[in-house]
C-alpha cells in the first residue's frame, strides 16, 4: 500500500510542478490579452489578441484585428494610425514588431500569418506633395496578401500590393507591385527569386 500512495503522491506533485512551471507565462499571456482589451478598446478585435508594450494607436475610422494578432510594442513604440474614414484591416494571427508605423488614409490591409519586421513603414499616402508641401496627395490602397514576411526597416508605399507567400527583404523600398510567392530586396525592391 505504502508504495502505491507514494507514487500517487509523486504524480500529484510532478503535476503541480508542471503547472507552477507554466504559471509565470500564463500569467503574462493574460496580462497581454487584457493589455489589448485596453489599449484596442476603440477597434474590432477578434479573440485572443495581444498588446505587448504601450503602442500608439490612433482609430478615427475603422481598425480591425483579427484573432490571435500580436502588436509588440515594447523595445520601440509601434504605430496604427487610422485616419477619418479610412480602414485598416490586420489578418489573424499576424505579428506586428517593435518600431512599426502602419498608417491608412484609404485603406491598408495586411493578410493572415503575416510577419511585420521591426522599424517597418507601411503607408497608403505620401503625407505632402514634391511641389506643394501643404496639400495632401491622393491615397491608393496597400495589400499585404496572407503569408508575407517584411524584414526589418522595409518601407511599402502607397498603391503597393505584394503577394502571398512573399518575403521582402531588409532595408527595402517596396514601390512596384510584388508577385506571390516571391524573393525582393534592394531600392526600389526587385524580385531576386521566385519560389
Amino acid at each position: 500500500m505504502k508504495p502505491k500512495k507514494q507514487l500517487e503522491i509523486q504524480s500529484i506533485l510532478g503535476k503541480l510542478s508542471n503547472y507552477q512551471k507554466r504559471l509565470p507565462g500564463l500569467m503574462n499571456q493574460a496580462l497581454h490579452l487584457a493589455n489589448a482589451r485596453w489599449r484596442l478598446r476603440r477597434c474590432t478585435i477578434g479573440p485572443f489578441v495581444q498588446v505587448l508594450g504601450n503602442p500608439r494607436v490612433d482609430n478615427w475610422g475603422e481598425l480591425i484585428l483579427g484573432e490571435k494578432v500580436i502588436i509588440d510594442s515594447i523595445t520601440a513604440r509601434a504605430e496604427l494610425v487610422c485616419n477619418y474614414g479610412a480602414k485598416m484591416e490586420i489578418g489573424a494571427r499576424s505579428y506586428i514588431n517593435y518600431g512599426t508605423s502602419i498608417s491608412a488614409h484609404q485603406f491598408v490591409k495586411i493578410g493572415k500569418y503575416c510577419r511585420i519586421g521591426t522599424y517597418c513603414n507601411i503607408a497608403d499616402n505620401d503625407f505632402h506633395g514634391i511641389e506643394d508641401r501643404m496639400t495632401l496627395p491622393p491615397s491608393a490602397p496597400v495589400i499585404l496578401e496572407d503569408n508575407v514576411w517584411l524584414g526589418a526597416k522595409v518601407i511599402v508605399l502607397k498603391g503597393v500590393t505584394i503577394g502571398h507567400d512573399s518575403v521582402i527583404g531588409a532595408g527595402s523600398v517596396v514601390t512596384k507591385d510584388i508577385p506571390p510567392r516571391s524573393i525582393a530586396v534592394g531600392m526600389p525592391a526587385k524580385v531576386i527569386r521566385t519560389f
